[in-house]
């Protein structure tokens, strides 16, 4: 996702979020190991995501 389309979101919606990419990230790398992946760059795009979101929760924090 877009760091500003999660600027909008609020503390809560930003938990969600990081909850579900964290799952979806889990299943990505369940995948990569049994059978690989067609799209790798996605466990990337997910990391990045849900390292952004932290920084956003840590940035609300103070």
């Amino acid at each position: 996702m877009k760091t500003k389309e999660l600027r909008s979101l609020q503390k809560e919606e930003l938990l969600e979020k990081k909850k579900e990419l964290s799952t979806e990230l889990l299943n990505l790398r369940h995948q990569k190991v049994i059978r690989g992946l067609e799209k790798p760059h996605k466990i990337r795009e997910i990391k990045r995501s849900v390292a952004t979101i932290n920084t956003l929760l840590r940035e609300s924090e103070e």
